[in-house]
Formats: structure tokens, sequence, C-alpha cells
């Protein structure tokens, strides 16, 4: 006894009766619903497959009628060693090219007009496909050719 009394004396000074007197005590009753929470909060987290974090565990609980708060359900969530698991990741929809860019260079990166209807600049144009008609969209700054397209749909000057 003294051994525990000596080594857990951070708090300040604990004689031997309050010693003996708080093994004596039974589990408080906040610690007596934490252990009976926790017990819910896995058997809920199972049902979920897992992945309800502490927002969703807590509006579960709210909504089956337990008074309980997001951090507190937060604390239950650790000591029952459960945790949601994050979202995925954005799909890739852009995929890079393997190879280099073999596009032929039109304007040899030369975007000045010497006259007027030379080079066209946009983001949108119309491409005669033998199958159909499709617009296209490009970045800002690229150049397209006129064997190519039937008619500008819009163009940005930014």
């Amino acid at each position: 006894m003294r051994r525990t009394l000596n080594t857990h004396r951070a708090g300040g000074f604990i004689t031997s009766r309050g010693y003996r007197q708080s093994k004596a005590r039974g589990l408080s009753s906040r610690r007596l619903r934490d252990i009976a929470l926790v017990e819910h909060i896995r058997e809920i987290h199972a049902e979920n497959y897992g992945v309800y974090g502490v927002r969703k565990m807590w509006h579960t609980l709210a909504r089956q009628g337990i008074d309980i708060g997001r951090e507190q359900t937060a604390r239950l969530m650790r000591l029952a060693g459960v945790a949601g698991k994050p979202k995925g990741r954005a799909p890739i929809t852009t995929r890079k090219p393997k190879g280099p860019d073999n596009r032929p260079d039109m304007v040899n990166r030369d975007f000045t007009a010497h006259r007027p209807n030379q080079l066209w600049v946009g983001r949108y144009y119309l491409c005669a496909n033998p199958k159909r008609l499709c617009v296209h969209r490009f970045r800002h700054g690229c150049v397209f050719s006129p064997h190519c397209w039937l008619g500008l749909v819009r163009f940005d000057s930014h």
C-alpha cells in the first residue's frame, strides 16, 4: 500500500484511510454509464460496417434518445477503440499520356497575327466529325487550325 501511495501522490497528499475508502467504493455513476455506452457504441459501429465517425455516431445516439455531447461521444469512441473510415479519394478523370506529345504545332508557338482572320484563339470550337457535330473546349492560349472547325461558338479575350 505504501508503494502505491508514494507513486500516485502527484495530485496531492493521500492518506491511507482515503486510499482504503476509494478502493472499497464501487464504480461511479459516470463510469457505469460509460461502460454501458461503450458497449452500445461498439454495437452501432459494427451494425454500420465500421464506417461511422464521431459526427454520425453522435447523431445516431441522439436519434435513439441518448443525451450525449459530441466530445463525450469522441471520448467514448476512443475508449471503445473504434474510429470512422475516411472517405475515398476523388477518382482520377484525366490520364497523363504515356508517350511524348506528337501533335503538330501549327503556329510554331507564335500567337501574333499579322493580318485579320489568320489565327483563331479561343476556348470553344465546333468540330465536324463524320458521325456527329461536337463542341470542344481548349484551355486558354491553345490555337486550332481552320481545317478542323466549322465555326466559333464563343470567343474569350481573357
